[in-house]
């Protein structure tokens, strides 16, 4: 590991003017490209004090064994070389974008005496038209399917081809007129050609001319009384409007362009990107990506768009490019990619109307991405053993940490105290060990007094089953069983099997020392306690007065995160569901005649059932469908009954939160 000063070039030997920079290893290998406006000032922040770095940009500059640079005239030349450069030394340091799949598109090999249309993945081939990309092969394949009706191209391999041609046959799709078979000279090749470039036309969104012309060609074969050939041209306009409407229109003003949005967290960010060509969405990618430094949203999008337009040139760069963030500063951007278009292009934030409406659409798609990206991050076998070696190490524990409980307390406002037990083995949730509790031993809001009880209670039950080798030890009657797979075969609850090697508790120092205490209670010291404070992600360990810091990167971290944000969503769920039992049973259920509509009336109308009890005769009766009688009946209900009750929503009816007050 190099020392950054080492290798510090001195402040008068770096220029202020705009230029590309190169980082390389001792091997002299590059391991990241930047560019800057200002080279002078843009280095300095390199060498800082290393601990003020973002953690990835520290394990740059220390692996890195020089520096060099190239100075260039223009900011937009210094993007151009940027961008030559990190495909040509393809940098382990620098952004990727990975695509989260292989997208398929739809090609046209002009380069071909007879060009074929196909489905086409990987690298684009120089002289090919492409269009797309699609989501599924599938959708490109119905859509072909139906335009070779009216644009007979041909489609088959090149071995197919060869075999026709030979044997003076054409293949099925010559005999059912969707192929003109150029094979056997039923065409010729510059016919074929201009039939090539009138689908790619129509493809690339030129529709309504081409439609135009169908028509009046119908119109004039059924004045002649052609009838059979208007017909089969009304059938091919049908065919292509049909074709049409397999894209959505989006935007009603024909346009074209590129909406690109992020989703991301401090450690990974997320892009997708619509094609919207004539008004219709054309296509859909997205790419995901480690943040390997401190990269702001602007950052990012300015790497999408090198990536995204670095080698396309002419229309295949649209004239808008929408964006959730300007690049800084956006004039040579937005200059570079007009020298792609060769026109001008405009590249905006969308405020407002139909273009904002579809940019959150692309955003959600953003989101979904990030977490199906995390979603197979955790379940990669390699990531989660480095996640249980880095919290080992943290904690100081003698092996990796094979099985993680984690416990959090749940309440609403002090009453129903509940409690939720989550289990993980080897990095992975393991629902059907899941437990939770009920605390009824006291009421009010102490979190810690509850988690000294629950994990009491939890390793209670497991000496005891020990105790009795291997019988059935009689539960705790407010135990409750997980949401799955909670009893065995006999129909009885699954033990408390065995104990883990770390218990995670929701919470700081004090639900730290808490959980310790009950430990050591029942003289369990094999165990390792450790608390996730939500605030700063701070690790507490009994009896130590500092927390520990894990980096945000760390995939320990990140695995000790989902643990405790499962356990919490675990013990609301069950919280939740008493809440709503309790309102199904409430006071309202012993008034005679007052059904199910009526109870929902007189909830929605006052709120909660705490504000009807408030509310007087003369009030109740303004509800819609209660009469006086009724009104009465409800008063005097309410008014012996004292049990406090939830509150609601006025609008959806859902019970609401103590921190949504």
């Amino acid at each position: 590991m190099a020392d950054p000063s080492s290798y510090r070039p001195s402040p008068g030997q770096i220029p202020e003017s705009p230029g590309v920079y190169r980082f390389r290893d001792e091997h002299r290998r590059v391991i990241y490209v930047g560019k800057a406006k200002s080279l002078r000032q843009r280095l300095s922040s390199y060498f800082q004090d290393v601990a003020n770095l973002h953690p990835r940009t520290a394990t740059m500059v220390t692996t890195a064994a020089s520096v060099e640079w190239t100075v260039v005239g223009t900011e937009v030349e210094a993007l151009q070389l940027e961008y030559t450069w990190i495909k040509e030394f393809d940098p382990r340091f620098n952004v990727k974008y990975r695509d989260d799949k292989s997208y398929p598109f739809l090609a046209v090999t002009m380069n071909e005496e007879f060009p074929r249309v196909q489905v086409m993945r990987g690298a684009k081939k120089k002289g090919v038209r492409y269009f797309g990309p699609y989501g599924h092969a599938w959708a490109i394949r119905e859509t072909v399917d139906l335009l070779l009706r009216v644009f007979p191209v041909r489609t088959c391999s090149a071995g197919v081809f060869k075999r026709s041609a030979q044997i003076g046959r054409p293949c099925l799709l010559g005999y059912i007129g969707k192929c003109a078979a150029p094979c056997v000279g039923r065409i010729s090749a510059e016919d074929h050609r201009d039939l090539a470039e009138d689908f790619c036309d129509f493809v690339a969104g030129r529709t309504g001319t081409y439609l135009r012309r169908l028509e009046q060609r119908m119109h004039e074969a059924a004045e002649e009384m052609e009838y059979e050939r208007a017909g089969r041209l009304r059938d091919d306009i049908g065919a292509l409007r049909r074709a049409m409407e397999k894209q959505a229109v989006v935007l009603t003003d024909a346009t074209d362009a590129d909406l690109i949005a992020l989703a991301e967290d401090e450690l990974e960010a997320a892009v997708q990107i619509f094609h919207v060509r004539g008004g219709r969405v054309r296509g859909q990618r997205g790419w995901v990506t480690d943040k390997v430094e401190a990269l702001s949203s602007a950052d990012l999008v300015e790497h999408a768009l090198q990536q995204l337009y670095g080698e396309e040139r002419g229309e295949a760069v649209p004239r808008e490019v929408l964006v959730p963030a300007l690049p800084e500063p956006v004039e040579p951007v937005a200059e570079w990619l007009t020298g792609r278009r060769g026109a001008r292009v405009s590249l905006r934030v969308p405020r407002r109307g139909d273009k904002r409406a579809l940019m959150e659409t692309v955003e959600r798609n953003a989101q979904q991405s990030l977490a199906l990206h995390k979603t197979k991050r955790a379940s990669d076998l390699t990531t989660r053993s480095r996640a249980l070696e880095e919290i080992a190490e943290a904690l100081d524990l003698a092996s990796a940490p094979l099985r993680i409980e984690c416990f959090d307390v749940s309440h609403f406002q002090g009453d129903d105290v509940v409690a939720s037990m989550v289990v993980f083995e080897d990095g992975l949730a393991r629902k059907s060990e899941y437990r939770r509790f009920q605390i009824k031993s006291f009421a009010g809001q102490d979190d810690v007094r509850a988690m000294h009880e629950v994990v009491g209670r939890r390793f209670r039950r497991y000496l005891a089953e020990r105790r009795e080798t291997g019988e059935w030890a009689v539960p705790e009657e407010d135990d409750e069983p997980p949401e799955t797979g909670s009893r065995g075969v006999d129909g009885r609850p699954k033990r408390f099997a065995y104990p883990p090697q770390l218990v995670v508790v929701d919470g700081g120092q004090p639900q730290v020392a808490a959980a310790r205490r009950a430990l050591d209670e029942l003289g369990i010291d094999d165990v390792a306690v450790c608390g996730l404070a939500k605030r700063l992600e701070e690790v507490w360990v009994p009896g130590d007065d500092d927390p520990v810091v894990l980096p945000r990167s760390s995939e320990g971290l990140y695995l000790l995160q989902r643990v405790r944000d499962e356990a919490h969503r675990f013990a609301i769920r069950y919280q939740r569901g008493k809440r709503s039992k309790a309102l199904k049973e409430g006071p309202l259920d012993a008034v005679p005649g007052l059904g199910e509509a009526r109870k929902q009336a007189l909830v929605k109308h006052f709120g909660s059932v705490r504000k009807l009890r408030a509310a007087t005769v003369e009030q109740i009766c303004e509800v819609p469908g209660i009469g006086r009688k009724t009104a009465e009946t409800v008063a005097a209900a309410l008014a012996g009954s004292s049990r406090p009750v939830p509150a609601v929503n006025t609008t959806t009816g859902e019970i609401i939160d103590d921190d949504e007050r």
